[in-house]
């Protein structure tokens, strides 16, 4: 059993949409971010970095995981699932994978928080963040007209990417810009593991969200002043 602690984040719909695509069967714990429970010292002894998601492996001697990236590998290499054998496509999964860590997280989070959540609205700063998303999300079109996924099969790389993608429109992106990522976007979407993940800890639909003014508007302004209190970077 994997004891899975996660909200509802592009980073925690990973680990959700990983153990649903495996099968494996996992206790969801609900992290409040808003009330930062992420930084209490409970949580912080499963990830000390106070950041969601983390997994505990009942199975493994309690063993703990955290980072979203490490989550995916460890499951993917405990089922031998989602992660190909071969090394030559397990580092193309790989690279892949650490493209979304270390780019499309970082730069479309940091342009959703300052178009979302900071009060003061900074047009040098924005455009900086979401260019660069957007830029990004090019180079994923291009890989996809060669490819039907990211690493030639269906792996922890697509995984990784979809919940980032899933958030375009509420970064202010048209997906009809990158027809080939967006091809894809759909094919993932359409998986019912997805849709289960997108579900964990609570269901959410983004589309309804976006329709929802007022919704919208307590949302950004929760977040505004979690930020302005305790700048958490919780996700």
């Amino acid at each position: 059993m994997i004891d899975l602690y996660t909200a509802g984040t592009p980073n925690g719909w990973k680990a959700s949409i990983c153990l649903e695509e495996l099968g494996l069967p996992y206790n969801t714990t609900h992290i409040d971010l808003t009330q930062n429970e992420q930084k209490q010292e409970w949580y912080l002894k499963i990830n000390p970095n106070g950041r969601i998601p983390a997994i505990i492996d009942r199975e493994n001697n309690d063993f703990g995981v955290f980072e979203s990236g490490a989550i995916l590998i460890y499951l993917a290499e405990k089922t031998g699932q989602l992660l190909p054998q071969d090394s030559d496509k397990r580092s193309l999964a790989l690279q892949w994978l650490m493209f979304q860590m270390g780019g499309v997280g970082p730069m479309q989070g940091q342009a959703l928080v300052f178009i979302r959540n900071v009060p003061e609205k900074m047009p040098y700063v924005i455009d900086r963040y979401v260019n660069e998303t957007k830029r990004l999300y090019r180079v994923l079109d291009r890989r996809l007209a060669e490819e039907e996924f990211l690493a030639g099969d269906y792996s922890i790389a697509d995984i990784t990417v979809w919940p980032w993608i899933y958030c375009a429109e509420w970064t202010g992106i048209d997906l009809q810009e990158t027809p080939h990522l967006a091809r894809w976007f759909e094919t993932l979407s359409a998986r019912p593991a997805v849709k289960r993940g997108l579900n964990v800890p609570e269901p959410f639909d983004i589309n309804e969200l976006m329709n929802d003014e007022d919704q919208v508007k307590e949302i950004e302004n929760r977040w505004s002043k979690l930020l302005g209190e305790n700048n958490p970077e919780a996700s």
